[in-house]
């Protein structure tokens, strides 16, 4: 496939960089050319500097071969003029990021329809559904789901004194009773293991499990004698876009919420706009003014703010006085490896985060159902369909030939939800939901069309 790219700022280079891995043929425009030549350095892709705005530009580059076309710019003016100029070239596929209001508060499709874009997406939006995710499973850092909610793969920090710690996996699976899940990656050290029957969990781990959602509990319980749970006190530093939209959705869910804000004009909005929130007029930065108003006592603290600065040194403050667990807004994702050393539970960015949905939206379809990559690693998660071929029936998993660094954590048949282990039968028209590292996916791919 030809992807054309127009913005080569944090989106598009984590685009470029997915799509390009599998072997996808990738064109990045952008007019800073020193960002260009560095693009060019670390990626195996076509860089072209100019204005996506600019039809000469993009005939230039391919347009007219193009199957995918993504505008990332930071301008939203941009973006849209760039897909609808593509639109003229017969695109197949044409996606925009935009920020206004405007464009996702009333709902997308009809502007969608009316601008002839496939998918508009703001990463605002999309910070805002991803923090409703985590909220939901309290002890987890990472969430994503697959069968339409049925299955949830969860990442979790191991700590010391779990009843998991010093088990390897054939000893967990021996306790298990009957409660499946499979624990597809431990992250140790910045590398991520696939483990195998031997391994063993060790304090200071990130392991990732694929379970059904309905044996959540009980699998945090056996494992780290804990459960999550909905936050009954959330406190929310930063009113922007983020922060309002997700006060507005807790408010639903009758959950306790006190907002901070340190300009006076936007408290009055937010006072107008929100029902039950508390909204405090002062500075994140403030450590005093925020312990007065009970960070410290809050089951779940989000800072959203417009500030890397802000939200971690309120997230660190927080932690510090004992709230139970922070969500971090990060601009620069360059920082996130390191925010888990300092105590921040969950450090988030916007633009990691659209860039995932941008490439769930393209991956879907045909053999792929669904795919989620996982904040701050190098591993995704696929749910890919087992093709209607006389090969694959009745095959026992441990006979497919997997692709180094891959592993299966569940089947979904007939709405019905596997765990599987190795002597498990595959049979055509299976989901499978598969945990992969770095290059697998084209191989993953290939194994299906065989």
């Amino acid at each position: 496939m030809r992807i054309m790219i127009v913005g080569a700022g944090m989106v598009g280079y984590h685009l470029s960089e997915k799509l390009s891995v599998e072997g996808q043929e990738v064109v990045l425009i952008d007019q800073d050319e020193s960002k260009l030549r560095r693009i060019e350095r670390d990626l195996n892709i076509l860089t072209v500097r100019g204005s996506g705005a600019s039809a000469r530009i993009l005939e230039e580059a391919g347009i007219a071969k193009t199957d995918l076309f993504i505008a990332v710019t930071d301008s939203d003016e941009v973006n849209l003029i760039a897909c609808i100029i593509s639109k003229n070239y017969n695109v197949k596929t044409r996606i925009a990021r935009v920020r206004n209001d405007d464009f996702y508060l009333q709902g997308t499709s009809q502007a969608e329809k009316s601008l002839g874009i496939d998918l508009l997406i703001s990463p605002d939006l999309a910070m805002a559904e991803e923090i409703m995710h985590l909220i939901n499973v309290s002890a987890a850092f990472e969430v994503a789901e697959f069968a339409r909610g049925q299955v949830e793969l969860l990442g979790y920090l191991v700590q010391a004194g779990r009843p998991c710690v010093g088990s390897t996996l054939l000893q967990l699976r021996d306790l298990q009773g009957i409660y499946d899940f499979v624990i597809v990656a431990i992250t140790r050290d910045g590398q991520t293991i696939i483990p195998h029957g031997q391994d063993k969990i060790e304090a200071g781990d990130k392991i990732y499990l694929v379970m059904r959602k309905s044996d959540v509990s009980a699998v945090e319980r056996l494992l780290f004698n804990t459960e999550s749970q909905v936050p009954k006190n959330v406190f929310i530093v930063g009113g922007s876009t983020i922060g309002y939209m997700v006060a507005r959705q807790l408010e639903q869910k009758k959950i306790n919420v006190r907002l901070v804000e340190q300009d006076t004009n936007r408290c009055e909005f937010l006072s107008e706009q929100l029902e039950q929130t508390v909204v405090l007029n002062c500075d994140g930065l403030e450590p005093q003014d925020l312990l007065d108003e009970g960070i410290d006592q809050a089951d779940l603290v989000i800072s959203v703010t417009n500030s890397d600065t802000t939200n971690i040194l309120s997230s660190l403050l927080a932690k510090h006085h004992g709230a139970k667990k922070c969500i971090t807004h990060i601009n620069s994702p360059g920082f996130i490896p390191m925010l888990g050393k300092l105590g921040i539970d969950v450090p988030l960015s916007p633009r990691q985060v659209a860039a995932n949905m941008i490439l769930r939206f393209v991956r879907g379809g045909g053999k792929i159902v669904n795919v989620a990559t996982l904040m701050g690693s190098n591993a995704e998660v696929i749910e890919i369909k087992v093709p209607t071929k006389e090969h694959f029936i009745d095959l026992p998993l441990k006979l497919l030939d997997f692709p180094q660094g891959s592993i299966v954590g569940a089947i979904i048949r007939h709405n019905q939800v596997i765990i599987p282990s190795g002597d498990t039968k595959l049979q055509p028209g299976d989901n499978l939901v598969v945990f992969f590292t770095q290059q697998a996916l084209s191989d993953l791919e290939s194994l299906f069309d065989a």
